[in-house]
């Protein structure tokens, strides 16, 4: 099984939370040789993953979008989330969602904690249970 984590690190205080949470959940269900790619922000995470489709069974995709005072929150996050809806159902592969959006990062930090909400432990267990199925 090949899975690869895709990250945005604009905030890596999160993003380091994150990846811990689906490493965990990873390396718990046995699979310890997962690839890791970094990106610059989240709007540049479909085009990573659109890349590198068909050399993965699934992917998890991580990372923050915190909001500002203006509506770039809005269009950005709605258009990652339709993106990788996208990609996941036409390549009918898993992509487990881990991107936060919050109000701070007071709030981020609590739903990328590994110990408190861990948003990155969620989408690896979301991507292996959807890949799971699809084995069957």
């Amino acid at each position: 099984m090949k899975i690869c984590i895709v990250t945005a690190n604009y905030y890596p205080e999160i993003s380091t939370q994150l990846i811990k949470g689906a490493s965990n959940i990873l390396q718990k269900n046995g699979i310890k040789n997962y690839k890791s790619i970094s990106s610059p922000g989240i709007f540049e995470l479909p085009v990573i993953i659109s890349r590198n489709i068909k050399k993965y069974d699934a992917f998890i995709a991580l990372g923050c979008v915190i909001k500002g005072e203006t509506p770039h929150f809005n269009y950005i996050s709605r258009a990652v989330t339709n993106a990788i809806m996208d990609l996941s159902t036409k390549y009918k592969k898993p992509i487990g969602n881990g991107i936060i959006t919050c109000l701070d990062k007071k709030q981020a930090a609590i739903r990328a904690n590994i110990f408190k909400k861990d948003k990155g432990g969620e989408a690896a267990t979301a991507a292996l249970t959807v890949l799971g199925i699809l084995k069957k």
